[in-house]
């Protein structure tokens, strides 16, 4: 088992850790797609809006809400709040709190639907 350098998380088969992606061929095909984007999206909010979620022509979130049962993306926010939370104050401190609330915020008006 081998642990990345930069965040400590283990990384998998291929070397590529999932936190925080420190990986040459990662890191050289975002740096690519970051050179083809429009203007407009070069804003890059690591809360609302994080670059890397919206590659495609729809965001992740659009995706996975419209793939899971309602049921399962509650469950989805739910762990995303948690994983925030729990790791806050050994990785990204107040940008993590942040996240937990965008989530909070996402379970809140999933919540107000029923």
């Amino acid at each position: 088992m081998t642990n990345c350098a930069r965040c400590g998380y283990i990384l998998d088969d291929d070397d590529v850790c999932h936190e925080c992606r420190d990986n040459d061929e990662f890191v050289a095909s975002m740096i690519g797609r970051v050179k083809m984007m429009k203007p407009e999206k070069m804003k890059d909010d690591k809360v609302n809006n994080p670059s890397h979620y919206g590659q495609g022509s729809i965001e992740c979130i659009d995706y996975i809400k419209d793939f899971l049962t309602q049921e399962e993306y509650i469950g989805y926010l739910r762990g995303n709040i948690a994983k925030y939370l729990h790791r806050w104050r050994h990785k990204n401190g107040v940008e993590d709190l942040k996240k937990a609330n965008w989530y909070l915020q996402a379970l809140i008006q999933e919540m107000s639907k029923k």
